[in-house]
């Protein structure tokens, strides 16, 4: 009995610290945790003692004082203005060109990516050799070719092409129609809002729905034919014109009216759409392809169209695949558009190199730079990974 009772106390007795598992790996984690953070801080501390002797360490102040050069395009900006404002027009013509291009890319990328699919000898054959053409050549290479090789070889502006709209293209600008909001415009704004607030309403009450039931509400569907209905309403409603066309016109020897895009943002904004519409066309023929082949027979036994059929089923659940490879073309995109300076078109890194040029802040200046493609790639992360949790739910 003694020693039974011995052998039951040895068992119930605590493992020490230094022997048990657990324990060890949480204090091997927070050791390395500690080796990190000194090595990052004696590293920080040699660049600060480094930049301090040559006068260059003095926080992002610099910031504040005049910039005193010129940017070609963008937002409202002057001479006198500081480098805050100016690093500010570099951000902003980033965002555009990335926006314009993710939306342009992904059509492309999408009709590309079902012609590659295409049962057409010539559709199929054309589909391919534009994708394998352009994904295995740089981006450099095809910035300078659609810069210098074409755009910098159209007609002088005096003797412009003239498109139907009109639509104005020559070496100097690209010049199309653009509605402007007119004054009465207020009048539909109320409208706008409440068409988005009953939208996100319903949203909400159909996710509730859906955790009740355990089925796709369809809610994107309602959310869309309710914020449609209450618009088209207000326009009806609203005093006309709520838009005025801005139609461009030559004279002299520049554009006037609707909207100018010069040649380094077209060139970028072509290179970057056809160069990341490659790699989504191969991204979205993985996706079709992945779908089961009885998925499509299926289809076709009840009589769907092949219209119907890639709407219907095979889009929807190749978007399961398409979403997470798609999301770091997207990333590839506004990485990409700092080669924009090979171009001459001001972005965010061209802006920032000129700012560097003239003050010397090597370490704020990179901070800055990679806080903002930071910052966008980890937004554009943020929304594709929201629509990617939609679709996954949408599925089951």
């Amino acid at each position: 009995m003694t020693k039974m009772s011995s052998i039951a106390a040895g068992a119930q007795r605590p493992v020490p610290f230094w022997r048990n598992v657990r324990v060890l790996r949480v204090l091997s984690q927070i050791v390395f945790i500690i080796l990190v953070v000194i090595i990052l801080g004696t590293l920080f501390l040699n660049m600060k003692r480094g930049l301090e002797s040559r006068g260059l360490w003095g926080g992002f102040g610099f910031l504040k004082l005049e910039a005193g050069f010129d940017i070609g395009e963008g937002i409202a900006y002057d001479l006198s203005d500081s480098y805050a404002r100016a690093f500010l027009v570099g951000a902003v013509n980033t965002l555009r060109v990335t926006i314009v291009g993710i939306a342009l890319a992904t059509v492309l990328g999408l009709v590309t990516g079902i012609a590659r699919l295409s049962s057409n000898w010539l559709v199929n054959k054309i589909a391919s050799v534009y994708i394998e053409s352009i994904r295995n050549t740089p981006l450099l290479v095809q910035l300078y070719v659609w810069y210098f090789a074409v755009i910098m070889k159209l007609p002088r502006i005096k003797e412009s092409l003239v498109l139907p709209g009109p639509v104005f293209i020559s070496n100097r600008a690209v010049a199309l129609p653009w509605p402007v909001p007119s004054t009465s415009f207020r009048a539909w704004v109320p409208y706008l809002i409440a068409a988005l607030v009953v939208a996100g309403t319903i949203g909400v009450i159909r996710a509730r729905e859906q955790r009740r039931i355990g089925r796709p509400p369809f809610s994107g569907l309602w959310m869309v034919l309710a914020f449609i209905g209450i618009a088209a309403l207000g326009w009806f409603l609203s005093p006309k014109p709520l838009f005025i066309v801005s139609v461009p016109s030559l004279k002299g020897l520049n554009y006037q009216g609707g909207v100018i895009l010069t040649p380094e943002f077209t060139a970028l904004l072509v290179g970057l759409v056809v160069y990341t519409g490659a790699f989504i066309a191969e991204v979205v023929r993985a996706g079709i392809q992945s779908v089961s082949r009885g998925q499509i027979e299926a289809a076709r036994a009840l009589g769907l169209s092949e219209g119907l059929i890639l709407r219907l089923v095979v889009l929807p659940q190749a978007l399961r695949v398409i979403i997470p490879p798609l999301t770091s073309q997207y990333l590839n995109l506004a990485k990409n558009s700092s080669l924009a300076i090979a171009v001459g078109y001001p972005d965010l890194f061209n802006v920032a190199g000129t700012i560097f040029n003239q003050t010397g802040r090597a370490v704020q200046v990179i901070v800055l730079i990679m806080g903002s493609y930071l910052s966008i790639s980890l937004f554009t992360s943020l929304l594709m990974n929201i629509y990617n949790r939609r679709v996954q739910l949408v599925e089951r």
